[in-house]
């Protein structure tokens, strides 16, 4: 893993690139960025690993559906000045990868904010853009599926993706993403050099 290489290629496609050696000076960071915005959080094990809802509720109102579920939450965080979430994967060239379900949290991070900020540990980071697809489809999506309780193939047996047709698949929607899209006014990648999530 070259994380020199990846925060190069990430500032050379236009993202905003911070990196921090703990979990814990990236959540005193990220927690000092946005006071009083509103903030939306997308399904995510890394930041609720990091307990950034707790911090960030402190002094902004936080929209995360995982706190107070409903369709109300996901719209609330669709249109707040802040999207936060993670990546199942990205690339040493640069590109993050996400696979969705419901399409929620693809579709929110590629939405008009302030800012969208990917919090992506090092775990997930692959040296090339199949290599990350790779781990999107067969480490993150088996064990989010797992985690949900699905009866699918990834989730029941051997830790892989079966491309399955199972009504329970959460693999519906892929986002791939070489540069910020024009909706944000900034897209960053926050870079933590600890394993976080899946």
């Amino acid at each position: 893993m070259d994380l020199d290489r990846l925060q190069k290629n990430l500032t050379r496609a236009g993202f905003a690139v911070h990196r921090f050696p703990t979990a814990g000076e990236a959540k005193a960071w990220l927690t000092r960025q946005w006071k009083g915005k509103t903030i939306g959080i997308g399904g995510s094990m890394t930041l609720e690993g990091m307990g950034l809802y707790e911090a960030l509720s402190q002094e902004n109102t936080v929209y995360w559906h995982w706190h107070a579920p409903g369709q109300a939450t996901l719209d609330q965080a669709a249109q707040a000045q802040v999207y936060l979430t993670s990546a199942n994967a990205l690339a040493e060239t640069g590109e993050l990868i996400n696979i969705d379900g419901t399409g929620n949290r693809v579709s929110a991070a590629l939405g008009a904010h302030e800012v969208v900020c990917y919090v992506v540990g090092q775990n997930k980071v692959a040296p090339t853009l199949d290599q990350a697809l790779w781990r999107a489809r067969n480490i993150a999506a088996p064990l989010n599926a797992r985690r949900l309780k699905r009866e699918t193939p990834c989730a029941q047996g051997e830790l892989k993706c079966h491309d399955c047709k199972s009504p329970q698949r959460i693999c519906n929607g892929l986002s791939l993403l070489w540069r910020p899209t024009g909706g944000a006014g900034e897209t960053m990648v926050v870079l933590v050099e600890e394993d976080l999530g899946y």
